[in-house]
């Protein structure tokens, strides 16, 4: 239970069911909308877009709050636990909202329940995992994520076809069983810091009170000469190491990362809100082929854990540079797909599953990335963060720019694709995505003007 391959197996299985929730309801979405809510066909694609884009809002505002909780606790199942109960929660309300105004808030607690699985259950993984097999540990997350991302759509669209709304929820209530149960089982292990870092800090802590005690005796005694009463354990005396939210948000390195992080899942968002619309008016698909256009892009990523091996290996900087810019031209070729011919169809799955093989070459190396950066400052500085660290933190800010992407993504590709078109919306994210390999290249890994 507390072993290494169990925690891997919780996290990942919390990581599945938090996507998998997150996806069902994708290709049921918009058939949901018309059937049980009576919506005009105009105003759907509108709304789907906001429901997508309100769980990425959720996950951002969250986010930051989770990891700082995280950090400054000693026990994080209990958050893993009570993220989950959240997920039920909003289960709930998606599945009996009588209104567009209880579906919004289901998707709310989606995404707060996201943030905690995400923040949290990361953290876990990095105490457990040792640095050198971490890639490998992160490309099977994201292996995890991308079934969740392949079976949510398929089996959604599937179970809402044949046997409707009620039997879809019916199995996220079971998935929620079954990961609950994980949870419960999971022992938490954290790793005990080395030596030296355990002094970097301590040392750091005990100067904060020395710093504290002068000032005390100061205003105590003001004729008092303090320096000759009081001896630094060093040479000289040093400020107090600054917050570590703020050392993380003033790294170059780690906000490249965060920015490649956000660019990632807007690209991966589009899809959750075009997608299944674009099929069905293009090709007259329903609910259940609707969900398995998303099959192309999932299925490759048996690739992810062999990415992570490399990047453990040789580093993220070329994986994650190399991902952005091959996706760009299949981006771009989307906009070949107009019309309803088998060809076509073909077309589009073929570009997908490249798309989903860059998505492979991309997120395990920026998952790694954030610890790489942790490790560097901790190197460079013993003790900048205190005790306590700032792991749940770095990923707290990874889940933010995450979900910044999840909001913007859906209503970048469902507005520009609804009021300029689908050659617009491909054409202009992949424009975004070849600009962004720019910063991926120059600072992943350490900056290379330095």
């Amino acid at each position: 239970r507390s072993s290494p391959w169990f925690i891997q197996l919780s996290v990942g299985m919390a990581v599945f069911t938090d996507i998998f929730l997150y996806a069902v309801i994708v290709p049921v979405m918009p058939f949901a909308l018309k059937t049980k809510l009576n919506m005009d066909e105009e105003d759907i694609q509108s709304w789907v877009s906001t429901l997508i884009a309100v769980y990425g809002g959720a996950l951002a505002l969250v986010s930051p709050l989770c990891g700082w909780v995280a950090d400054h606790t000693s026990n994080r199942r209990t958050p893993l636990i009570l993220g989950l109960f959240a997920l039920a929660g909003a289960t709930l309300l998606l599945h009996l909202g009588p209104n567009i105004a209880i579906l919004v808030l289901g998707r709310v607690l989606q995404g707060i329940s996201a943030a905690v699985v995400w923040v949290v259950g990361l953290a876990i993984l990095v105490d457990t995992v040792p640095a050198a097999e971490l890639g490998q540990a992160m490309g099977l997350v994201f292996f995890a994520m991308s079934i969740g991302v392949l079976l949510g759509p398929l089996f959604g669209g599937l179970v809402f076809e044949r046997a409707g709304y009620d039997a879809v929820f019916a199995m996220a209530y079971g998935l929620i069983g079954v990961d609950l149960v994980l949870r419960f089982l999971m022992v938490e292990r954290r790793i005990i810091p080395k030596a030296e870092d355990l002094e970097g800090a301590m040392t750091a802590e005990k100067k904060e009170m020395q710093l504290d005690e002068i000032s005390s005796l100061d205003l105590k005694s003001p004729k008092t000469p303090v320096v000759s009463s009081f001896q630094w354990t060093d040479d000289k005396p040093t400020k107090p190491p600054p917050p570590a939210l703020y050392v993380l948000i003033t790294s170059r390195r780690l906000l490249s990362c965060l920015f490649g992080v956000m660019i990632t899942s807007i690209l991966m968002a589009q899809f959750d809100s075009v997608l299944p619309l674009y099929v069905k008016e293009t090709f007259n698909w329903d609910s259940t082929a609707a969900g398995l256009i998303f099959l192309p892009i999932t299925l490759t990523a048996f690739l992810s854990p062999i990415v992570g091996w490399g990047v453990d290996r040789y580093g993220a900087r070329w994986f994650v540079t190399a991902g952005f810019v091959a996706l760009a031209p299949f981006e771009l070729l989307l906009i070949l797909v107009t019309k309803n011919t088998l060809e076509q169809k073909v077309t589009l799955c073929v570009l997908l599953a490249f798309i989903g093989i860059t998505f492979d070459m991309m997120i395990p190396p920026l998952l790694v990335e954030v610890t790489a950066v942790i490790a560097a400052k901790e190197e460079k500085t013993p003790g900048i963060f205190g005790l306590k660290g700032a792991m749940a933190q770095a990923y707290g800010l990874f889940n933010l720019a995450w979900a910044l992407g999840s909001f913007i993504g859906p209503i970048w590709a469902g507005f520009v694709n609804e009021r300029l078109g689908w050659a617009t919306m491909a054409w202009s994210l992949s424009l975004l995505s070849f600009v962004s390999a720019i910063p991926m290249a120059v600072w992943t890994g350490g900056s290379i003007l330095e």
